[in-house]
């Protein structure tokens, strides 16, 4: 099984830096999800862990190699990464979306064998998508699309999967769809699974490890119960919750209810005597 971390990882764009020296080991086996506030840097770290973006300094890691020192086809036979919002092109069938993932493993003109086309069917299979293999990605719902984007990853055959906001403009239903697809993969082929997810309540329900990122910094990792504090979430995200635990599963629920509250602080003025109201976030 794969093993992923970073090592002073600092990465931006042109001069702008987003993340600055990060240190992240991701747990092998579970779900990690990385949480923060739009801007935060978890793409950006995705991207980075991916290969799809280079630091400006630091090494990530695969394996106890540098990500960077490894040949495109066999990075991509350990690690499958869905971007956020990913486009097949018009009139693609599910199928020939899922046979792009056999990609890495083909040779010379690349024909699809017996066995990529027998893990094919197999993608299909898992991710339910049997009765819609030969249409059109553009004529499936939200959900459905998403699962084919997963079962294409799945076709890789890797250790790890990235996701950049896999529920993103899905409807409740699609998002559990999702989710569920994802919980099922970890738990019965033990896939290391790194994904951002906005939704704190279903971060803390799917995923086993949460990493906590504001300003391309780590503020807080661990479990949901050592994460999902009232105290991290007010760092982190700068909003007042509730924490109480989820009377099905266990796991912390976020209960947001208030910004973090503006106090007015009055100062005098010396010269003239007169007070002035001065805004400070506490």
């Amino acid at each position: 099984m794969g093993q992923l971390y970073t090592k002073d990882l600092s990465i931006g764009y042109a001069e702008r830096m987003i993340v600055k020296e990060l240190n992240l080991e991701i747990p092998s086996g579970k779900i990690t999800a990385l949480i923060g506030p739009n801007g935060s840097g978890k793409s950006t770290i995705l991207k980075a862990i991916a290969r799809l973006l280079k630091p400006m300094a630091g090494i990530v890691y695969l394996d106890g190699r540098s990500i960077r020192s490894q040949s495109t086809k066999e990075v991509a036979k350990q690690m499958a990464i869905l971007p956020q919002n990913p486009i097949a092109p018009d009139g693609l069938t599910v199928y020939e979306l899922i046979s792009f993932g056999r990609f890495p493993h083909q040779r010379g003109a690349g024909n699809l064998t017996k066995k990529d086309k027998e893990i094919i069917r197999w993608a299909i299979m898992e991710t339910g998508l049997t009765e819609f293999y030969n249409r059109p990605v553009d004529q499936l719902s939200g959900g459905q699309r998403q699962r084919a984007w997963i079962a294409m990853a799945l076709a890789q055959q890797t250790d790890i999967l990235l996701l950049d906001e896999p529920t993103t403009f899905l409807d409740m239903a699609h998002q559990l769809e999702v989710l569920q697809l994802l919980e099922k993969l970890n738990q019965e082929q033990q896939r290391t699974i790194i994904m951002v997810v906005h939704d704190l309540n279903h971060a803390a329900r799917y995923a086993e490890h949460l990493v906590a990122i504001k300003s391309g910094q780590i503020i807080s990792e661990g479990t949901p119960n050592e994460v999902m504090t009232k105290e991290v979430i007010r760092d982190v995200f700068s909003i007042e919750a509730d924490i109480v635990n989820d009377p099905r599963s266990g796991v912390p629920l976020c209960l947001p209810y208030a910004l973090v509250t503006q106090e007015p602080l009055i100062a005098t003025d010396t010269q003239s005597g007169s007070e002035k109201t001065l805004v400070s976030t506490r």
